[in-house]
């Protein structure tokens, strides 16, 4: 592995989905998503010199993406929003004229998160939702980028102008988009441009990149690299395994389930494999070394934390820029405290910068 001087960019979690604790499964009042909370975690964040922060989106739990963002947009002075879209809920001219107010309103801070969504009560299979994904990405991108959009396609049949708010804003955001099975690695080879990994070993992530490389050449694209992870660091490793342990200590083996099962994507592949992560993990939980998938005892969807002194979790991040890595996406319970943690314990001597796009 070879580390590269590009800087990396360092985002936050912006917890807008109920997922704030001080003990995984227990939850407090003032840890539930809320405007009063959830901004504070923005603003902190980007006081502390993160460069983007991931504002997630759920149908059922916490609170509406896009109304958050647009509502703390004119706060964030430095750092990106990355927020996510539900593409399966949402008209894609009026999602455009949306997105577009809000890149103004940010100066052109805004990226996006796709996410691979059904309407509220809606089942689709796979191909059938990743096909639509694939037809809104390319519709949304086209407005965005201020351009007429012709399309008769499968799921979009419309002939439309941009919104005039598009054209003054565009080209359009960077598209960040994951998910392991077949058909969402292909939708984002074919219009994403970063893809987004859950944790996994240093030895399945780099078959992923190479995947994904392979298949982004095959539509002459190119494609960047991102990686979203918990992190539980410390001034010793004692402690930091500790901090872990407790995070987990209150959750039994029917409440972990129950929490998985909530999520809307507990059956998708990703969430598989980070199960099987967990079985083969050592005792003490690690699948490799600060690598630690104990979390994911008590949350679906992303399962594991680098864990361990700041010179370890230094270490894990550099080893994952090697291996191709350009932008991490962390996350730390409760998500204020753990901010400031880690802005103290290891920002400092990363080389970060919003990723260039």
């Amino acid at each position: 592995m070879s580390q590269s001087n590009s800087p990396i960019e360092i985002s936050w979690f912006g917890a807008l989905c109920d997922d704030d604790y001080e003990q995984l499964g227990v939850p407090q009042a003032d840890l539930l998503s809320s405007w009063a909370h959830c901004s504070e975690i923005v603003r902190t964040a980007d006081s502390l010199g993160f460069d983007n922060i991931l504002l997630p989106s759920g149908y059922d739990l916490g609170i509406d993406t896009l109304s958050f963002a647009s509502s703390i947009a004119p706060l964030v002075q430095n750092m990106r929003l990355l927020t996510a879209v539900r593409v399966g809920e949402n008209w894609v001219p009026q999602l455009a004229r949306q997105l577009g107010t809000l890149n103004q309103v940010l100066n052109g801070r805004l990226v996006i998160n796709i996410i691979s969504s059904e309407m509220p009560g809606e089942t689709l299979d796979g191909p059938h939702r990743y096909r639509r994904t694939t037809e809104t990405m390319r519709a949304l991108r086209t407005l965005m980028n201020g351009e007429r959009l012709e399309m008769d396609g499968e799921f979009i049949s419309l002939q439309v102008d941009a919104p005039r708010i598009c054209k003054a804003t565009s080209p359009a955001p960077a598209f960040y988009f994951g998910g392991l099975s077949n058909e969402a690695r292909e939708t984002a080879a074919m219009d994403a441009d970063v893809y987004l990994m859950w944790p996994d070993t240093e030895e399945q992530i780099s078959l992923i990149i190479s995947d994904m490389r392979e298949r982004a050449a095959r539509h002459n694209r190119t494609i960047k690299f991102g990686y979203r992870v918990h992190v539980v660091v410390r001034e010793t490793e004692e402690e930091a395994r500790n901090a872990a342990a407790y995070l987990i200590s209150a959750v039994d083996e029917a409440t972990g389930d129950a929490i998985r099962a909530k999520s809307l994507d507990s059956t998708s592949i990703g969430v598989q494999r980070q199960a099987e992560l967990r079985a083969a993990a050592h005792e003490d939980g690690f699948i490799e070394p600060s690598l630690w998938t104990g979390i994911g005892k008590a949350r679906s969807g992303c399962g594991a934390a680098i864990v361990g002194t700041p010179q370890q979790v230094i270490e894990k991040i550099q080893r994952y820029q090697a291996l191709g890595i350009e932008a991490f996406i962390f996350s730390g319970y409760p998500h204020v405290d753990e901010a400031k943690r880690f802005a103290e314990l290891v920002l400092p001597h990363l080389h970060h910068g919003p990723l260039a796009l």
